[in-house]
Order: C-alpha cells, then structure tokens, then sequence
C-alpha cells in the first residue's frame, strides 16, 4: 500500500492511494474511507496490474490530518476492514482498533 500526495498552489493537496495486488487480497472491491467527507465510501478503481487506485482533494493544512482505512468486499460478499500497512502513523479509534492517517501539511 501507498500513499502519495500533491500538493497544489490553490492551497489543496491530491492524496492518492494505492493498494498493491498482494494486498487487495482477491477483493472484487475496495473502497477507501475518510473523515474528510464523513467516512462515505469512494470506491477504488481497480487496474490492469491488479492494484487498486483512488484519490482524493483536501484543502492543505485546514486540518493538519485525516483518520482513513479500507474496506474490502469479496467474491461471497463478504466484507473486511484494514489499515493501510505503510500508513504514517495510526491512531486510536471508539470500536477498539485503529486507524490509518495521512497529514496534509507540506513537510
């Protein structure tokens, strides 16, 4: 997994996420879900290679980071949830796991 960002002069910065084959586990879908809009799904586009993209537009530095995590559904329509593996840090979350950041800060 991996997280790249682009930061922009109109003060926004584009956070791209990617999950590699290995990770997406055989997933038919993965949507990534974040704070920034309320934890509402954005389904990742899956890719030739077998990774899965998607992105997402925050204002830079009007919050200084974002909660995010995975959500994967399977071929049985089963569901599961994960932290991206080379997330910046984690943090504590109210149902007794953790979730992924990524600031939105030039470094």
């Amino acid at each position: 997994m991996s997280v790249s960002k682009k930061f922009t002069k109109d003060n926004k910065v584009t956070v791209t996420f990617t999950i590699k084959k290995t990770a997406a586990q055989n997933a038919k879908k993965i949507d990534l879900l974040c704070e920034h809009n309320g934890w509402q799904p954005v389904a990742m586009k899956p890719q030739k290679n077998g990774t899965f993209k998607g992105s997402i537009t925050v204002k830079a530095g009007e919050q200084p980071s974002y909660q995010y995590r995975f959500k994967y559904t399977f071929e049985d329509n089963s569901v599961k949830y994960d932290n991206d593996w080379d997330a910046e840090r984690y943090v504590a979350n109210p149902f007794g796991g953790d979730n992924s950041v990524f600031s939105a800060v030039r470094d």
